[in-house]
Order: structure tokens, then sequence, then C-alpha cells
């Protein structure tokens, strides 16, 4: 991608050919279908919006000549010229047509302010289905229906029936509720807030929150965005394209419908369902949008990460002249999930130095009530020193002898730090003029220090989560062919009996087939078959219920521990018996499992999943045994998980802590456990059928990890479409094994997030002219094998771009990378191969399999850039088939599939 390659003009032309709503957010020509000077009408309202347009503006309506002094014309059909947009404030029912007759006439895009869809109900939804049918064939694109409008105040576009314009700016903001955009709007004009955008997206018929995220992800005038959310519809689509622009520009999104009963009220506002909050924050973490939870946050966050840079860590140093303040802010700094810094024993001898006696020795620190403009400067130069500080905040209060505006005069002099500056200059009119120097020189500042510790808190989870994304994992090494046939076995067999819930032991086995370690499980059918069960294991022993219809044993009595003898395993297989015949019929009772007793001298953890509405299959990991949903110790997270990622799932929850050991205990085998949590991952990816599933307890000690008892339920038999997962897993179906001309084995895969130290490698040796052949110019080996750019091309959101990289033993010899056009059935490709290695085939195979993933993946049309010089790719892409002509200085490859 553009951003993963800056030096790569050939990504470039993915975004000059690309579908990329020009024609919505920079038009020249639009037309106002339903435009009127009924006072009081929103297609008025438009049209006096549209005065600062600097196009040509169309008003059509059948029965007015004019619209406000601009000629009007009857119909679509009857345009002088092609507008690039159509805004329509039509009633609902006419809709449909006009998009009709939009597409007829090429129209590429449209904003349907009308409402009246999918609110309304079956009727409505119904409408919606016929405008997307007619926007399809016409390949346009759609804003809306039910919505405010767009803005480009940059460019002073107004299509909307808001109250005026926005000031222009560098802030983009989506939302779903046209009235709360007049609200922000109202705000904006007061503080003086500017937008380079600002959307109403009402139902998103087509146009969703990830196409506008693409979008303004590659907006040279977009610095950060905003988003307003009440349902987040298409997931792979948002988190897809938020995962790839929060890496640059901040994604700040505030989600309403926390609470059942606002959730409820969303989705009666939308039409659309709101899924699961917990696992809509998974999600958001996954890829690095910062969640906020007041509208002022929302644009707070936007203001500090555009001034500030991200903290390395949760360390804050705090510099005060009176204690009190300190100690709040401390407070709110711990609530939020920031650490105070620990001050090195240089930096304690450094304000020793510099400070009275008295002073705090600690952090927060207290320089005391007459600290001048010079001690507060010198104070917060010797934080900044500090190794440990990741982040400062300097905190004013307006004392007799205090300057602030000197005070702020120092303070700006380190306003470019590598690490952020916050202040909190406490007051009003005392503190005024500081404050503004502050500000004006990009050191945000607040009125009180625990809104800043909140802030610096937020910082640091945006940049955490952002780290997670891009960290290098370990990659399980299993094959699983063998296990996964294993598993589709237990799953036919019981879709065959009309079987939704597999028993433990089937549940046990299909765990065993992913290397989750079980504990030994027997069935018996009587008494006698129990016991020499029992003896075979070696007491003590444990006896579950043995059932396909119930799911929790222990409310049966089903369950019977440490069973030490032979006439013990027997008596406790007719109690089971009895009391299961009688609390739930004779036929629950199918005999029961025989297990060894474990002594449970670790930690009882649970891992699970189920489905969520929104997101599909959903991960959950915590403290386990039978007060698991007392406690509700637990986190969520959207598989798959690599290592790093299971790491952070754990790291949220209560008992991370205990398994790193306490009170004298050892440590859980924590790189294990995660490695465990990655299989569980990959069993649920690559097993659809599987509705919920629960280990539980799952025992974690330093010795062992071992599945005590599981529990998996499958989807209906006759269930038609399976849930998805919203990020996408490796995509394994296209891994495969190919011959070169002289008989050499190679594997061809997409490429994993552990290949970078494969690809530095494979940056090491290449030839100057084979570098310059690929990436269209020169580029040095300092700038090939950077780390952030080589750790982002080996985590491929195979959604968006799928790189094939040719193995041969342990080393990558070669890769193709497809690279899909946000909103079109296209794609381009980059092909390199290692110099040693070519002229062998190798380029053959890697274009053969190009072509292979390219079908199954829907794609349409594929392209490419190179040099004219580069005579063997075009002879090979000549070989395909591939149509080349000149583009500027260089040559365009193209191919219809």
């Amino acid at each position: 991608m553009l951003m993963h390659q800056p030096f790569d003009p050939s990504m470039n032309f993915l975004y000059r050919s690309g579908e990329n709503l020009d024609s919505i957010f920079l038009p020249k020509r639009v037309a106002v279908i339903g435009a009127t000077e009924n006072p009081g009408s929103v297609g008025r309202t438009v049209m006096q919006n549209l005065s600062t347009f600097k196009g040509e503006i169309y008003p059509v309506n059948p029965k007015r000549p004019s619209v406000l002094g601009v000629k009007a014309y009857p119909n679509v059909a009857s345009l002088p010229e092609k507008p690039d947009v159509a805004v329509i404030v039509t009633p609902a029912k006419a809709v449909p047509q006009i998009i009709s007759d939009c597409a007829d006439a090429s129209i590429p895009a449209a904003i349907v302010i009308s409402a009246g869809f999918k609110e309304m109900g079956a009727p409505g939804i119904e409408l919606e289905n016929q405008i997307l049918e007619h926007a399809r064939r016409g390949n346009m694109r759609i804003i809306g229906p039910n919505c405010l409008g767009v803005m480009n105040p940059n460019t002073g576009f107004n299509a909307t029936f808001a109250a005026g314009i926005a000031h222009p700016g560098n802030i983009a903001f989506i939302s779903q509720s046209g009235a709360l955009c007049t609200a922000v709007l109202d705000w904006s004009l007061r503080e003086k807030v500017g937008f380079s955008a600002f959307v109403s997206i009402g139902s998103m018929v087509d146009v969703n929150f990830g196409d506008l995220i693409n979008y303004f992800g590659n907006d040279p005038d977009t610095k950060s965005i905003l988003i307003y959310m009440e349902s987040i519809g298409d997931p792979r689509s948002f988190l897809s394209a938020a995962r790839e622009v929060a890496l640059t520009k901040p994604i700040i999104l505030i989600k309403a419908g926390r609470s059942e009963e606002s959730a409820k009220a969303a989705a009666s506002h939308t039409g659309s369902l709101a899924g699961s909050d917990e696992a809509l924050s998974a999600a958001l973490r996954r890829v690095g949008v910062l969640r906020v939870e007041t509208i002022a946050d929302l644009f707070a966050m936007a203001d500090v990460l555009s001034k500030q840079p991200r903290p390395n860590g949760p360390h804050l140093t705090i510099v005060t002249n009176a204690g009190g303040p300190g100690v709040i802010a401390t407070d709110a700094l711990i609530a939020h999930g920031g650490k105070l810094t620990e001050l090195s024993s240089s930096t304690i001898q450094a304000y020793n130095e510099l400070l009275p006696p008295h002073w705090s020795r600690n952090n927060p620190v207290d320089i005391l009530g007459d600290a001048n403009a010079d001690v507060y400067g010198k104070a917060v130069e010797i934080a900044a020193k500090d190794p440990h500080t990741e982040g400062i905040l300097v905190i004013l209060t307006p004392q007799d002898m205090t300057d602030s505006t000197a005070t702020a005069e120092k303070i700006k002099e380190h306003a470019r730090l590598d690490k952020p500056l916050l202040a909190s200059w406490m007051g009003a009119d005392a503190v005024q003029k500081g404050s503004e120097i502050l500000s004006s020189h990009g050191i945000p500042t607040f009125e009180y220090p625990d809104l800043a510790c909140k802030t610096f808190a937020s910082m640091w989870k945006c940049a955490y989560n952002l780290k997670g994304i891009y960290e290098v994992p370990q990659y399980p090494e299993e094959e699983m062919a063998a296990g996964r046939e294993i598993v589709h076995k237990i799953f036919q067999k019981a879709r065959s009996e009309n079987r939704t819930l597999l028993d433990e032991y089937e549940s046990k086995k299909v765990l065993e087939a992913y290397k989750i370690p079980t504990v030994p499980t027997f069935i018996a059918h009587s008494a006698e078959e129990a016991g020499r069960k029992a003896e075979e294991l070696g007491f003590p022993i444990v006896l579950k219920l043995y059932s396909r219809t119930i799911t929790h044993k222990t409310d049966v009595g089903g369950v019977k521990l440490n069973l030490n003898n032979l006439d013990a395993v027997k008596k406790a297989y007719e109690e089971i018996h009895a009391s299961v015949k009688k609390l739930a019929g004779e036929k629950a009772f199918e005999g029961v499992t025989v297990q060894p007793m474990i002594k449970l001298d670790g930690y009882e953890l649970i891992l699970g999943s189920t489905i969520d509405p929104q997101f599909g299959p959903v991960l959950l990991f915590g403290s386990g045994g039978q007060l698991v949903e007392v406690f509700k110790d637990r986190s969520l997270a959207i598989p798959p998980l690599t290592t790093t990622l299971a790491r952070r799932m754990m790291e949220q929850t209560k008992i991370y802590e205990a398994l790193h050991g306490v009170r004298g205990r050892k440590a859980v085998d924590l790189p294990r456990l995660e490695q465990l949590l990655v299989q569980f991952s990959r069993l649920i990816v690559e097993e659809p059928w599987i509705k919920e599933c629960d280990i539980n307890p799952l025992l974690a000690s330093p010795d062992r990890l071992l599945a005590l008892d599981a529990r998996i339920i499958l989807h209906d038999p006759d269930t038609k479409h399976l849930p998805k997962p919203a990020i996408r897993p490796y995509p394994s179906q296209y891994v495969e094994t190919v011959q070169l001309k002289d008989s050499t084995s190679v594997t061809l895969r997409p490429i994993r997030p552990d290949d970078e130290p494969l690809i530095v490698r494979f940056h090491k040796d290449l030839s100057q002219e084979t570098v310059r052949q690929r990436y269209l110019k020169a580029v040095n080996y300092e700038q090939r094998v950077a780390h952030d750019r080589l750790i982002r091309i080996c985590f491929n959101d195979y959604d968006r771009e799928i790189a094939i990289a040719a193995v041969q033993g342990k080393e990558i010899i070669g890769v193709v990378r497809l690279t899909k056009v946000p909103g079109r059935p296209n794609a381009t490709f980059a092909l390199i191969v290692h110099d040693k290695w070519q002229n062998k085939g190798l380029g053959t195979q890697l274009m053969e399999k190009l072509f292979s993933v390219a079908r199954k993946e829907k794609i349409e049309k594929i392209s490419a850039l190179m040099l004219p010089e580069n005579f063997q790719m075009q002879k090979l892409c000549k070989h395909f088939g591939f149509q080349i002509h000149p583009a500027g200085h260089y040559l365009l490859a193209e191919i219809v599939l």
C-alpha cells in the first residue's frame, strides 16, 4: 500500500485509478433534484447553502423554470452537462427512479438526504434495495439516505440543510446522526474548530465507514478522523480500513448504545441492530482506533494528538507548584490506566540541586508555591531527560508570587520534545494569557489536571494499541490438516444426528485435534465399566455425566470428585444416574465420563468463544471455575490471534498478574499459554460450524496447561450462512508447492507477520538493478529494510492485499503482491524475484499464482506499472495476455480476467 511503501510509485497508481469518492467531496457540477423555493423546505435550504459552491449548480424541478434565480431543468435527462454528484431531496418513494435516471446518465454519485427508508421498516428496506440495485448497475456511489448531507468547508461545498457551513480545517467528521451534526456544527463555529469534511452518513445503503476512512486516510487535507457511530455497518470494511489508516492519522470514535437501553434507542433511530459493546471495544483496540466517552473528548483528543507525539509508555512525570493538584492528578492518572514515573537517582539529584530542601523528593515533583519561571523551565528540562519519563504534565496554580505568563514563555521552549508535554494552567483570567501562549505553541492546556491525566492515559492507550498491530509474533508451525479431518468427522456425525451440542468427550477430541491438551477422558455406560476405566487410569477419579442434551452437569448432580477406590466409583455412578433421572429424566442420562482427578495446584481459567451479531466469532479469556459469572474477570478479543495479541488479551484481566507468580508461587508458562490461545483462536476461525465453545476450567500451573472440561455448541444443521470472522484469517487455502525448471521444489504461501527476518535477508543481496526495476527508481538498503516498513508489509490485511512469498527451505526467494483497489473489483500487482533465482521459471509460477488468487478473490481487472527498460517483465506480462501501453514515464500493463 502507499503508506507502507512511500518510495514506490507503482503504489501511487492504485489511488490514481481507484474509486475514491472525489465526485462527492470535490465536485465541479452539482444537480439538486427536488430543489424548490418553498419556505422552510429542505430543497430550498440546500440551494441556499450551495451559494458558496464555486462550480455549476443544476436545480431539477419539473414545475419551475428557475429556483432562487438559477435555471431549473425538468429531469435528469435534460441537464446540459453531466453532474459529478446529484443531491436528492425528494419524497422517499421517488428516489429509486431518480437513482435509475442518474445511472442511465452515468452520474457517478448521489447524496440522498431524503428520509423514509430503513427506519420505517420493511417498505423502506425495499426502497433501499431498489436504490442499491440501480446504483450498482450504474457504478454509482451513494451517501445516505436519511442524512443531513455533506460539506467540504475547504472548497465551500455545502450540500446539507444545516444552518451554515463549518470553518475550514483538517478534521474529517463522520456521523450517523444528522441532529448531532448540527449540534457539533454550532459548537465548532463558536469554538473556531475547522473541518476538512463534515459528513452525515445516514443509513449507509452504499458508502460506509470503511469507504470514508479509506478516502480520508488518503486525503492530504485531513489530519484526523472523528466518528460518531450508532451501528458499525460492515465490520470487515470498517476494521480493514481503520487498521490501515490509524497508523498515520488518529481515528477517534464515540459509540452510542453502551447500555442495553441506549442500544435499543440507537437501533430504532438508524434501523440497525447494535452489537455487543464489549466486542466493539475489543475490535477497536485490535485496529488502533481510540474510543472516547464524550463528544468533548472526541475533539480534545483530536487536538492533542495533532499537537503532541504519542507516548512510548504509560509513565507520566508531574511538575506542580502545589501538592493538592498533584494528588488529584495522580488519582486520575492511575484510575485511567497510566502510571507515575519512578524518577532515576540522577533525576532526584538534579532536583536536589535546583529546588529547596523541602521539595517533595518524589513524583509528583512539587517545586513549591514560590517557584518562578526559570525554576519551572529547568524542572521540565530535568523531567524530559529522565530515562523513565514518557510524558510530562506541568501544573500551575496562580499563587501571589506566580507569573503564569512568564512561566508559559519558559515552558513553550520545550514544545518539541520527543514525548508528550501537557499543561494545566488552573484558574481563569489570571492564567488566560499563559494558556494562550502554550496552546499557540502546540502545548495542550487543560483547566484541571485530572482531565490532563485522563487525556495522557488515552494517548498511551492509542499508542499501545497501534504498537500491538505490528509487533512481530511467534507463529505456530503445527500442521492442522489431520486434526481438521478429525474435527470434521465429529461435526458431521453430530449434524447427521440433528444435534448441536457436542458431548464432553467429543468436545475434548476437537480440542486435542488443535493441540490443546485435555484430561484423558473415557466413556462408561455402566458402573462396572466405569470401575474398569478407573482402575486403568489410577485413583483418585472424577466421574461426570455423559449427556448430549445437558450442558451444565453440576446443575443436575452430574459431577463426582475425588473418588479414591472402586466402590466409590460404582456408588458415584449410581448417584449420578439417580440424580439426573430425577431432575432431567431418564433420556438425559447416557452414562458417565471417567477422568483422573487432577490436583488443582494452579489457576482456574476460562477460554471461550461466542458469536457476536456484528463481529461474528469473539474470544473470551479470564478467571474460570464455578464463580466465573460472579467475578466477571474477563477480556474479549476478535480472532484470529497472534502471540502478541494473545498476551495483550490476557493483560486486560486481573488474573494475569497472578499468572506471573504471587506469594512465592512460580509463574505460569506464559509463552506456552499464549500459543494455546493462538491455537484456540485458530480452531474458532477455521471451524465456522462452532457457535459456542467453553474451556472451563483451563488449569494453568508452572508445569502444565490442561483443559479439565469443555463444551462445544454447533450452529443448527440447517444454517445456510455461517458467521464470518470480522478480521480475515490467514488464507491457508493459497498454500501450495510448485516445481521450477530445474525441479527445485518451492512453497508458495501468503506472507506472514513473522516473515520480517526472512524479508530482511531477501532484500540484503538484491542488486540495485533488481530494486530499481521493482520500485521504479533506486532505493538504498537502509530504506528497503527499515523495520517500520517491512513489518507492515509482512502484516497483510488479507481483505486489502495478499502477498505470496516463494519460500525455498528457510529463505524467501520471490514475492508477488496483489493489492485491491478500494471499492472496485480491480487490483494492482508488483513482483520481485531474487537475482540468483531469476530465469528459473519462478516469475512464471508467481504470475500463475497471482491469477489463481485474483480469480478466487473475484478480481476482474489487474494492472501494474513498470519501467520501459524492464524487458523481462514486459515479456512475462505479454505471455499472460496483458495489454501494455505508455503511462507517463512508465508503461502500464492491464488485463481483464
